[in-house]
């Protein structure tokens, strides 16, 4: 029996096909992994080089700064703002010697050097930052800063 014109058609576009598969298939071979780890790593740079060119600063509101102000977070910095810092206010100083210190009880008084009135000292990690005043917010002692210790003042403090 004799083939149509149409059944060798369409087992001649078969024949191709599988040899298209063929040939692909041998394609696919041919790509070793350390080309695709090449092009993947060249694709990553790329990305990292665009994005440090695009890089703009991120606005950030810093804890205790009013809702609303924003201010410029240089984004190479941004990774230390969840650093926690010891935070103190002191209120003032005193020097006893042991003995008077042993005879302190309870109503007891310690003087110190500070007049009434004076700022109150604000210390971050032990190093002199700001001064203020103390306030009452919702029953709770706060201190209002009324001065910022410039940076030249803070970095003299550390020599």
């Amino acid at each position: 029996m004799s083939e149509t014109p149409e059944t060798e058609i369409e087992e001649q576009e078969i024949k191709a096909s599988e040899g298209a598969v063929e040939e692909s298939g041998d394609a696919v071979d041919d790509i070793s992994w350390d080309d695709v780890q090449g092009e993947l790593d060249q694709q990553k740079e790329m990305i990292h080089q665009e994005a440090s060119e695009k890089a703009v600063p991120k606005t950030a509101i810093p804890p205790g700064t009013e809702a609303g102000v924003k201010v410029d977070v240089p984004a190479n910095i941004e990774f230390i703002l969840d650093i926690p810092l010891q935070v103190t206010a002191e209120l003032g100083r005193s020097k006893m010697v042991i003995n008077d210190l042993l005879q302190l009880g309870q109503g007891s008084v310690i003087e110190l050097a500070k007049l009434a009135g004076e700022p109150l000292d604000v210390f971050v990690n032990g190093k002199l930052v700001a001064r203020g005043e103390a306030v009452v917010v919702n029953e709770k002692f706060g201190i209002r800063l009324t001065d910022i210790i410039s940076p030249v003042e803070r970095i003299k403090q550390l020599s």
